[in-house]
């Protein structure tokens, strides 16, 4: 990945993960990874329209995932595409938790594991350090 499709990447996405939201700001510690929304094991591309900015934590935690098991219903369901969904469509964030309100958003939240112990603490030190 060449730095000026990592600029354009970052930019394009506030600097921001596009899965959780925490901004590399706030993340400073923790370089953000651009990556492949679908894995090129499953004949994803390096296009522009295919990558995204994603912290280290939901990009571990997505791996080369398409799809989750929606916890409410127990289907399978494709995960967040955010070139393709609309963030607030599909979660929202309630205290420190971000919590999916579609099948879709149930299934990125268990996926990526964003309410894990360790997220719910680090969100917990950046709203007293008043990020």
């Amino acid at each position: 990945m060449n730095a000026e499709v990592r600029r354009l990447v970052s930019e394009r996405a506030g600097y921001c993960c596009e899965y959780c939201g925490i901004s590399q700001r706030e993340a400073g510690w923790s370089r953000f990874h651009v990556e492949h929304i679908v894995a090129r094991q499953h004949k994803g591309g390096d296009s522009f329209e295919n990558l995204c900015l994603c912290c280290q934590h939901c990009n571990l935690h997505k791996g080369p995932n398409l799809s989750g098991i929606d916890p409410v219903t127990g289907l399978m369901t494709r995960l967040f595409h955010p070139r393709q969904d609309v963030w607030e469509v599909h979660f929202s964030a309630v205290g420190l938790e971000i919590i999916g309100c579609t099948p879709l958003g149930r299934a990125t939240v268990e996926v990526l594991a964003m309410n894990s112990l360790k997220r719910i603490e680090l969100r917990r030190r950046l709203r007293a350090d008043g990020v």
